[in-house]
């Protein structure tokens, strides 16, 4: 076989564009299930709009198979860029109250269990303006409640109060 007896590369192998269809079918299957505020903002072209919000209506699965199929037939004709961008702003969004909630629960704990020192610590780091003093009695209260079997009202109080100093840092 010589060079010349060689077929040319004509692009994507089917295998690549079978798995870009499938990539943008998910992609569409995802706007299936973002909440309404979220769907609304996003550049789409009406008839993915009308096919999306069709979707959500149906109830039979064989008709929803057959939609989704078509969403992806859309999802293909359209630039699927600016989607992807507004989905994954969204996950990073999530993904930082994530991390924020994590945070707040850490220094939560810590105070709980720990008692001065980590408030002495959450102060110093944190640099919050929540005075120690305030956060002392919220432990006082916190360890009253658990002696007495209460619900864990301070505790709950003392999540909020390291919320708003954590955002103030941030």
């Amino acid at each position: 076989m010589t060079m010349s007896d060689e077929p040319e590369y004509d692009g994507p192998s089917k295998s690549a564009r079978k798995r870009d269809s499938d990539e943008l079918q998910a992609l569409g299957e995802a706007l299936i299930d973002l909440p309404m505020v979220e769907f609304d903002a996003l550049p789409l072209p009406e008839n993915l709009r009308d096919a999306v919000l069709l979707a959500r209506r149906i109830t039979a699965h064989g008709g929803l198979y057959r939609q989704k199929q078509y969403i992806g037939k859309l999802m293909r004709k359209i630039d699927s860029e600016p989607i992807r961008a507004a989905l994954a702003a969204k996950r990073e969004g999530e993904r930082l109250l994530a991390r924020r909630f994590q945070r707040i629960e850490h220094w939560r704990d810590r105070i709980v269990n720990e008692g001065v020192p980590a408030i002495e610590q959450f102060v110093t780091e944190v640099s919050a303006r929540v005075p120690a003093a305030s956060l002392n009695a919220l432990l006082s209260e916190i360890n009253r409640e658990r002696e007495q079997g209460l619900a864990p009202k301070s505790a709950r109080e003392l999540f909020k109060v390291l919320r708003d100093a954590l955002a103030e840092q941030e």
